[in-house]
């Protein structure tokens, strides 16, 4: 038989190891495509034939209205939620970090709460009536969840100190979550609202707002992976990443603000929306081993798939009864996370 030259087997390997990302992205893709052409066919009354609707102008009206900008806004809010998990796990070397570290869950929270308040609205008023209060809800969900990081910076005196920052972000949640519950409890006839944006909802999401999100999710993206070898170098150290000549103040400056925005933008849509963020990184990392350039990328994807998957188990399940989306995604996740521990566990 031939003998194998010395450096054959690795570069073999490595050509494999470059092109497993690229495969596992094509697969994203096209589970993506394949899952919102069954969101536009997923209906109150189950699966329609989307040829059937087609022939009808009011049905094809509540496919392009309603199902097609909701099943799309899942896949660009979970899209958002993935990449910021990668971000934040990334920045903080925390395989348990996720996107509402900084505190911006309780800040959009009391956002919501107050915007609520002053409307004066009911729930199905406020979450469903008059867009402009609608607007004016997501708007000062994310305002809320800004201020609530801008706070988080204030309190750690910048981007300096990873630990300061999550004692900072534990701090300003708590303290945000107390006074959302303040509000609620001054006005209750805001806690349906609110306990449907605590639950996560993907149902009032539309072309708009999805329009929205893409372009934020586009821009964090393209900035995240301008910012990937800051993440390659601190995976390997502070220390060796400031010998690299790495800026690390200004640097990790930034990806804080891609973080919040990410988080704020699908928060504000979307609600809260559980373990997304956290297990979007961890789903990509077993298939693929490289840099953080393309973990953001698939994490992206994966997360924007997860909550998608999701979004349609809670209109499917039990038709014409829908679940929270955000309760699916904290019982995949949850689920997902606790078995992926109990393996590890059992190899130790």
């Amino acid at each position: 038989m031939p003998r194998r030259k010395v450096g054959q087997a690795p570069a073999r390997e490595g050509r494999v190891t470059r092109r497993r990302p690229w495969l596992l992205g094509a697969l994203l893709l096209v589970a993506s495509c394949a899952l919102l052409a069954l969101g536009a066919a997923i209906g109150s009354t189950g699966i329609d034939s989307l040829r059937a609707v087609r022939q009808d102008p009011v049905a094809w009206q509540i496919v392009w209205d309603i199902r097609l900008p909701r099943t799309a806004g899942a896949w660009v809010c979970g899209a958002l939620l993935g990449l910021a998990g990668a971000v934040a796990q990334g920045l903080f070397r925390n395989p348990l970090a996720e996107p509402y570290l900084l505190g911006s869950a309780s800040g959009a929270s009391l956002g919501t709460a107050l915007a609520l308040l002053v409307a004066g609205q009911s729930p199905a008023a406020a979450m469903a009536g008059d867009w402009l209060i609608q607007l004016g809800v997501t708007g000062a969900a994310f305002v809320g969840a800004v201020i609530a990081v801008l706070l988080t910076l204030a309190l750690a005196r910048g981007a300096q100190h990873t630990l300061r920052l999550l004692l900072g972000g534990v701090i300003v949640g708590v303290v945000l979550g107390a006074a959302k519950d303040l509000v609620t409890l001054a006005a209750p006839r805001i806690l349906e609202a609110m306990q449907g944006f605590t639950l996560g909802s993907t149902a009032f999401l539309g072309w708009q707002a999805v329009a929205l999100m893409a372009a934020v999710l586009l821009g964090c993206l393209i900035v995240s992976l301008l910012l990937a070898p800051v993440l390659d170098g601190l995976a390997l150290g502070e220390a060796t990443a400031t010998s690299l000549g790495l800026a690390l103040p200004t640097l990790r400056a930034a990806l804080v603000a891609v973080l919040a925005l990410c988080t704020a933008t699908a928060v504000a849509h979307a609600g809260l929306i559980a373990f997304v963020g956290l297990a979007a990184p961890h789903l990509v990392r077993p298939l693929v081993r490289s840099t953080h350039a393309a973990l953001l990328i698939l994490s992206a994807g994966m997360g924007g798939l997860l909550l998608m998957a999701s979004d349609l188990l809670a209109r499917g399940l039990f038709a014409p009864l829908e679940l929270p989306v955000g309760v699916l995604t904290a019982l995949l996740g949850g689920g997902y996370l606790l078995w992926l521990m109990h393996r590890r566990g059992a190899r130790r």
